[in-house]
């Protein structure tokens, strides 16, 4: 079975962040760390090269494949902001309400905060963080 990439690191979340290169990501990476800590009540880790992840849970798959990631999290990549784990039974209700966005199966693709209505993005991420606990902690 493939070694997994995405892993809980040592590495410095402020110093990631500092290092982003575009200056609105960076500063939108910066609030979405504070939501995201006051949403969960949790200290951001490293999960790989590019995750900033919030708490964690174990999962396995039907083929066996296991391992940890996180429940939530972010990455300020080039293309856009990226939000994991965008799950939650009233999902569809907040990103009626959320303002320009694209997504993917679990994934939010916001191209900056200034887009979206932040009042309900951090509902979106309590919901989605709810979610997990609820499905991911027995």
């Amino acid at each position: 079975m493939a070694e997994i990439k995405t892993k809980k690191t040592a590495v410095s979340v402020a110093d990631f962040i500092a290092a982003v290169p575009n200056e609105t990501r960076r500063a939108d990476a910066h609030a979405v760390l504070k939501m995201m800590q006051r949403v969960t009540g949790k200290k951001p880790k490293m999960w790989g090269p590019t995750i900033v992840g919030f708490d964690e849970y174990h999962y396995r798959y039907d083929s066996g494949h296991e391992g940890d990631m996180c429940m939530i999290g972010f990455s300020p990549r080039g293309s856009a902001l990226v939000l994991y784990v965008l799950c939650s039974d009233d999902a569809e209700k907040y990103l009626a309400k959320l303002g320009k966005h694209k997504r993917g199966k679990g994934c939010l693709y916001i191209n900056k905060l200034a887009d979206v209505d932040l009042k309900v993005l951090e509902q979106l991420r309590a919901a989605s963080y709810r979610w997990m606990l609820e499905t991911h902690r027995k």
